[in-house]
Order: C-alpha cells, then structure tokens, then sequence
C-alpha cells in the first residue's frame, strides 16, 4: 500500500478520502513542523501533503527520492522549490481557484474596516472611551464612490473587483497581462499604469502572486507617490511590501493608514506596526472559511490520488521541470 504524509492538521475531508486507498499519517497538531520534522516524516513515504507555510527546499525533496508528488495546501507555491522538485521527477501541485470568493471578501472587509476605522472603534469602546456621540467623534472617511486600484487582475482581482462595484467605486487597476477590451466593460475597469495606478488610488489593492519580481514593489518610492489620504490594502503575499518602509510612512503619514493580511516576515510582524492605529493586521485569514478549506482538502487530496493512481495530477504547477 502506497503512503502518505500530511505535515500538518487540515480539515478531516482530506484524510478521510487519501484514507480509502492509502496508509496516511498526519501530524494532528497545529504547531509547525521544523525541516527535520518533515523530512522524518516523509521517510518512505509516497507522496507528501504540506502546508503553505512549510519550506519545502531542495535538501528535503532529496531526503526521500521514492517521493511522486508534492501536493501543497495552498493555491501559491513559492514555499516549494518546485525546479528541484520536477528534477526528481516530483509532481508539485496547488488549490488554485477555490479561494477567489473569501478572499475578495476578505479584502473588500478590510477596505470598510480601515476607512470606518473599526478596529479602532471596537478599542474605544473596550477601554470605556466612548461618551456618546458626537459630531466630529470618530470620523472615517466613505468608500462609495472613491477611486479602488488593484493590481494583479486575476481571479481574486476580479472578484474584489465585482464587490467593488457594488460601492460604486471607480476601479483602475494593472496586471502583467491587460485583460480584453469586452472583460474591462463587463467589470468596470480602466487599465493604467503601476505608477498612474499607485499615484491615482485611494484605496490600492495588492492582489497579484510573488516572484523575484514583485519583491518590495511597494516600497518607499512607491508610497511616497500614493496620495496622503490613500489606503494600502495587502491581502496577497507578504513580501510584495517592503514593511519598514511602510512603517515609517504610517508613522509619518505619508498615506493615511493600511490593512495588512500577509506580512514580509511571517509570522513576525515588523516591530512598530502593531503599536499604530491607522493600520489594520489580520492573521493571514484570506481564504480562512469552513467552505474554502474543505475545497483545498478536496483538491490537494485528489491531486495525491490521481498521482499515486498512475494518473496525472489536476493541478500540476511544475511541468516545466518534470524530466
């Protein structure tokens, strides 16, 4: 019988289906497994389910070159050396697609939360701060109306993109490849530029993936051109901001607040942020939804049975690399 591990605990829908055809072991814990953790566990095994947070690097793909597919819970990979991988005949998949509703969701949330200043509401009501209201108490700024840039106009750009909408909001946005003429009608859109969107934004949505490309592609220069009253919304990949410059143009209101879901760092958060009211943090929750991470299970433990079947994977990222 073919074996499996799964790094880490995920919803039971997971195990239960590899269960039917194959012998798994699953860490059931939420700590983290440390490299040699992994690399233990996947001794023998045929196949590894890992977590988005598990590095999975080129020593431990090699630890065990009976491996035929790594299936990551998550829709990115960049955790996963994926050349390595496919040059151990190793298939790496993802859960792409599934995430694209509570994710939107997700950021449409925060864009409210930072402009209505909810957070910073719910600490004035819990610290006994709040007398009645009042004028001028507690002022946020609208989201009707106001001009939402995105950048990375995928699934989930479209998606926020379509909620956006909903507020009457002007939505500009930039993506490495523009979408057709009849697409931007449907949703609204106007394609510019990174910088014009960056300059033009009161609210800039990163929604895009990571690469070496894209590391710090908002950094100083970046936010220094975004308007004083704009708001940075990440809900993508952590890196994509270079946090201590971000921290220093909060600080010195540069822009006027944003709403972080991913951190550079992760899970550190850059020392400082924590301390400032104008900026949201959320722990990593974009596609945190029952309904969501059931589907990721389902995928990911198809993928694994595809493959240990004789079968191709469903969702295969790394054929490129595949010998």
């Amino acid at each position: 019988m073919k074996r499996v591990f799964i790094s880490g605990k995920i919803p039971r829908l997971a195990y239960d289906l590899l269960a039917k055809e194959f012998d798994v072991t699953m860490h059931d814990d939420l700590s983290l497994l440390s490299k040699q953790e992994i690399m233990d566990g996947i001794a023998g095994k045929d196949a590894l389910l890992c977590l988005l947070s598990d590095i999975i690097d080129k020593e431990i793909i090699e630890s065990n070159k009976n491996l035929k597919i790594i299936a990551n819970y998550g829709a990115g990979f960049n955790n996963i050396d994926i050349a390595a991988a496919g040059q151990n005949g190793i298939r790496v998949t993802n859960t792409p697609g599934v995430s694209t509703d509570a994710t939107a969701d997700l950021v449409m949330g925060l864009v409210i939360a930072i402009a209505r200043r909810l957070v910073e509401g719910d600490k004035e009501i819990r610290a006994g701060r709040f007398k009645g209201w009042a004028p001028l108490y507690h002022l946020g700024v609208e989201v009707t109306g106001k001009t939402l840039g995105i950048v990375g106009m995928g699934n989930i750009g479209q998606g926020v993109a379509r909620r956006a909408r909903g507020f009457d909001m002007k939505i500009i946005y930039n993506t490495r490849t523009r979408l057709p003429e009849q697409k931007e009608k449907e949703l609204g859109l106007t394609y510019m530029s990174l910088e014009k969107v960056i300059e033009n934004s009161d609210f800039l949505s990163l929604n895009l993936s990571y690469s070496s490309a894209t590391h710090h592609m908002i950094s100083t220069k970046e936010l220094a051109s975004m308007k004083p009253a704009a708001y940075l919304i990440n809900a993508a990949r952590g890196p994509l901001v270079d946090e201590q410059a971000l921290l220093e143009a909060l600080q010195n209101k540069v822009i006027a607040g944003a709403a972080l879901d991913v951190y550079e760092f992760e899970p550190q958060v850059t020392k400082g942020l924590e301390k400032l009211d104008n900026v949201i943090l959320s722990p990593h929750i974009g596609n945190a939804t029952v309904e969501t991470r059931d589907a990721m299970a389902e995928i990911a433990a198809k993928n694994i049975i595809s493959v240990l079947n004789g079968q191709e994977a469903l969702t295969c990222v790394n054929k490129q690399y595949l010998k």
